[in-house]
């Protein structure tokens, strides 16, 4: 029973690094290296819980599908927003996508301490939402009640953004772009446009797994303190699933278990302190660093990034 809950407990927090790595996914594969998913993901979760503050209020009067959406809308638009001043800074001003990154990071983490921190001063009800997002398994007290909507949209999106990039037109088009701006260019292709849509819909996306972290998987006010640590970790899978979306389904499961490992061991019979079980969550780092490192070896196209990758692009220097 122990191992159920376990795998359970790996496969819902896995979700949230498996909407941030989706998202980064779907920037890169348009040549942008955005490190500023933690940001976005923060900035996501925060316009979602101050949204569902707003709504449930009163005892959440509203009807619960309504709550769940109006959340999403505002999640999404949230982290399209902040795609969209990555995009203007790195695409029409042609900065450094490094330091643009970086920079969206801290801004997005200190604006989101910022609206909790309002939203605790008057008083903190989007908690209560948190029982609508786990449907259909609300109601039962195993870790089974983590597995609600945000799961299901999260491996679903993960399958549609790999048949779109692998089977559509649009994705040859913006793999065109990130492997070579200008000779998409060239070809008819608006590279701008496929850049700022991409980074867009992929900000929106990595914002779900900021407020499926706070709300539905912690159900906790607390939560929003830990959702860079999270976002930072979705850009690790994004190595570990060698930019494949449909492969971060099975990333996400596996950064998943090696994340919460630590805390279960003496369930299992291991007596460990609190350093080893810190330690114990970095071994997703370790992970990826050694698929890095395979990869490099192997050096076979498909497991590589697209080859502009943190490159800007410059029209004039075609």
């Amino acid at each position: 029973m122990i191992v159920f809950e376990f795998l359970l407990n790996a496969l819902a927090i896995g979700i949230t690094f498996l909407y941030g790595s989706m998202g980064e996914t779907i920037t890169e594969k348009a040549g942008h290296l955005n490190l500023g998913i933690p940001g976005i993901m923060s900035v996501g979760s925060a316009c979602g819980c101050a949204v569902l503050n707003v709504l449930c209020r009163d005892g959440c009067p509203v009807h619960p599908v309504l709550i769940v959406i109006l959340a999403l809308l505002a999640t999404l638009a949230g982290g399209a927003l902040m795609g969209l001043l990555y995009s203007f800074l790195a695409v029409s001003l042609r900065s450094n996508q490094n330091v643009t990154g970086l920079a969206m990071t801290i801004f997005g983490v200190g604006l989101a301490k910022f609206i909790f921190a309002k939203l605790e001063v008057d008083g903190v009800f989007y908690t209560r939402s948190t029982k609508y997002f786990r449907f259909p398994f609300a109601n039962t007290t195993s870790s089974l009640q983590y597995i609600g909507i945000l799961v299901f949209l999260g491996i679903a999106l993960a399958i549609v953004s790999s048949v779109v990039l692998s089977r559509t037109r649009v994705g040859l088009h913006l793999r065109a772009v990130g492997e070579s701006p200008a000779t998409a260019d060239a070809a008819g292709i608006n590279v701008t446009k496929y850049k700022y849509i991409a980074t867009i819909i992929g900000s929106a996306i990595a914002a779900l797994g900021g407020l499926f972290y706070i709300v539905d998987f912690q159900g906790s006010q607390e939560a929003y303190l830990t959702v860079e640590a999270m976002g930072w970790l979705s850009v690790a899978l994004v190595i570990f699933s060698t930019w494949r979306p449909y492969v971060s389904i099975f990333g996400s499961f596996v950064f998943g278990v090696l994340y919460i490992l630590g805390s279960y061991l003496p369930s299992f019979g291991l007596k460990v302190d609190m350093a080893t079980s810190n330690l114990i969550k970095t071994l997703p780092y370790v992970v990826t660093i050694i698929v890095l490192i395979i990869t490099s070896i192997r050096n076979r196209p498909e497991n590589q990034p697209p080859a502009s990758l943190g490159v800007s692009y410059f029209r004039e220097d075609r």
